[in-house]
């Protein structure tokens, strides 16, 4: 399955795709093969850039041909398009892109590396913990948009936290002293005994969303307890109805 995330690395904006669920052929290829091709988008609807999608589509299916290889990830950085494989070979790999890239209008580059720990995977592409929380918070936020929801509008987000033992929930709560959030109720299920919902009152845009659960992103790694996601109601329809 692939996910679309942003990496801010040493000041430079990378967007990254990765297949998350890659790491299942790590005993099989022990081999990273990268592609870079040159390709600056103006517009993303641009025909220009459909094509480009296209070429890279065709490119990953043609190196995955035969389970020679397989697709990790694209790394999109200072105008390079940089597109990742796993792969048991090192043959043909080279002449396949030159073949298919050499009549377009792109500049392009490869390279193949050892990489049996798949090293590069798992720093350089795998997102962060708090990435995969970013990455679940914005379908979320895609859902609510589906819904025709104003993400402006403020109103009850909670948040749900969750610890190993009674003793760091309870150490948690007796400390909490984060602006604007409170405690609502314990919760506990299959995946974790000791958990509580805290609340807090904002908007459900993008940057506010990333804004508060950075905030308390922090608080619960210093409290060696786990984030486990947001959840709200829905607005808009209520707000009709009020007017």
């Amino acid at each position: 399955m692939r996910e679309i995330f942003t990496r801010n690395e040493d000041t430079q904006l990378q967007s990254i795709e990765i297949d998350i669920d890659a790491g299942e052929y790590k005993e099989d290829f022990s081999w990273l093969f990268s592609v870079f091709i040159k390709y600056e988008a103006i517009n993303d609807l641009s025909l220009a850039y459909e094509e480009f999608l296209e070429t890279k589509e065709s490119l990953i299916i043609a190196i995955e041909h035969e389970d020679k290889a397989k697709y990790l990830g694209t790394r999109v950085v200072d105008g390079w398009s940089e597109f990742y494989f796993c792969t048991s070979t090192t043959k043909e790999l080279d002449s396949l892109v030159t073949a298919m890239l050499k009549d377009t209008t792109y500049g392009y580059e490869s390279n193949i590396i050892k990489d049996k720990k798949w090293n590069f995977y798992e720093t350089q592409l795998f997102p962060s913990e708090l990435e995969l929380i970013h990455i679940q918070s914005e379908k979320i936020i895609f859902l609510l948009q589906e819904e025709g929801e104003d993400l402006s509008v403020c109103r009850d987000v909670e948040h749900y936290v969750s610890f190993d033992t009674p003793t760091q929930k309870n150490r948690f709560l007796n400390t909490l002293d984060i602006e604007g959030f409170s405690f609502k109720d314990e919760i506990s299920s299959e995946e974790f005994a000791y958990g509580i919902a805290l609340v807090k009152n904002h908007a459900v845009n993008k940057e506010k969303v990333s804004e508060v659960v950075k905030e308390l992103y922090k608080v619960i790694k210093e409290n060696q307890s786990y984030y486990e996601g947001w959840s709200t109601t829905l607005v808009s329809q209520t707000i009709e109805l009020e007017e």
